[in-house]
């Protein structure tokens, strides 16, 4: 490819990876508020939250960032910009499905810990921020990485708003070249790269969370043999 194409790549790679950010951040947002919603106390604020998870979950993100950018803005007589209609869409529909994440986690720490919260006279917000994210924050880790994955594979749906994007970037690539095999292989690598990064720094966080509980995976220690005979029992 010349300069000027490989330029074209580039400037898609750094809109996918704007994308990405901003709609991993408000999909971490919705994940945490909805999550805990759904293990109030009150039976409305877990109906509520639960229907939230249900809408988003059982829609397509492919509609949903059409509505979005078609459908929403002339109801409010605005115009959203693609990026933050990418944002908005994948943000709210990943949410979702983080939301189920935060909630399983919380409801896997050791019903212990929340009596002991209990006992000591800790509030409800207290015992959250003090006992069960601390726990639950690291087992959430492996969960969000695999779906910090699927959020960038995502990611590409909003080339159908005409967004330059890297899948746009590259349609359009293998229209002046019109070659699909040479620039669709370059396409696949490029995302594997990211997505393998992302799978790197996930995991050293979920290295250096799980050291700050004490969950650490312990060194292997070379066992000791004792001769024979030496008295040591």
């Amino acid at each position: 490819m010349t300069s000027g194409l490989w330029e074209l790549v580039l400037r898609g790679v750094w809109v996918t990876v704007q994308l990405l950010f901003f709609s991993s951040l408000l999909a971490a947002a919705v994940s945490f508020v909805v999550g805990i919603a759904r293990t109030h106390r009150l039976w409305i604020v877990r109906f509520l939250a639960g229907f939230y998870t249900e809408v988003f979950r059982g829609t397509s993100a492919l509609v949903m960032i059409f509505w979005v950018f078609f459908v929403l803005p002339p109801a409010f007589g605005w115009q959203l910009v693609p990026m933050w209609a990418g944002t908005l869409a994948l943000g709210l529909t990943y949410g979702a499905y983080g939301s189920e994440i935060v909630r399983g986690a919380l409801g896997a720490v050791d019903p212990a810990q929340k009596e002991g919260g209990i006992a000591l006279s800790f509030t409800p917000w207290q015992r959250m921020r003090l006992i069960l994210l601390p726990q639950a924050v690291p087992e959430m880790i492996p969960p969000f990485s695999n779906l910090l994955i699927e959020l960038l594979k995502g990611t590409a749906l909003v080339s159908i708003m005409g967004m330059g994007d890297l899948a746009f970037s590259g349609n359009l690539v293998r229209l002046a070249l019109q070659e699909s095999a040479e620039i669709y292989t370059y396409i696949l690598l490029i995302y594997f790269v990211i997505a393998f990064l992302l799978t790197r720094v996930m995991r050293g966080l979920e290295k250096k969370l799980k050291a700050g509980v004490g969950k650490a995976p312990r060194k292997k220690t070379a066992a000791v043999r004792v001769p024979e005979g030496s008295g040591v029992a």
